[in-house]
């Protein structure tokens, strides 16, 4: 659910190329499943909306069951080398 209230503000805010950061409380989202596959779950949700992760790291021993994945929205494509 985070991943797609990010998506949807992305949408209509964030610029292609924009940076994003968001904070994942795993336990809020699916509480019988490890911490580490609701994160992977999420982060996969954030791929499949046009969202490049970059850097995930957790808030461990600070903030148990918490991550913060920061990254870059639509991504401009890489141009290839003149020949």
């Amino acid at each position: 659910m985070q991943a797609r209230i990010l998506a949807l503000n992305a949408s209509y805010f964030l610029k292609a190329g924009g940076h994003f950061v968001i904070s994942i409380k795993a336990n809020c989202i699916d509480s019988t499943v490890p911490a580490e596959a609701v994160f992977a779950s999420e982060v996969n949700k954030l791929k499949a909306d046009q969202f490049k992760p970059t850097e995930q790291v957790t808030l461990e021993p600070f903030e148990r069951d918490h991550a913060c994945v920061v990254g870059i929205y639509r991504a401009p494509k890489k141009q290839k080398p003149a020949a």
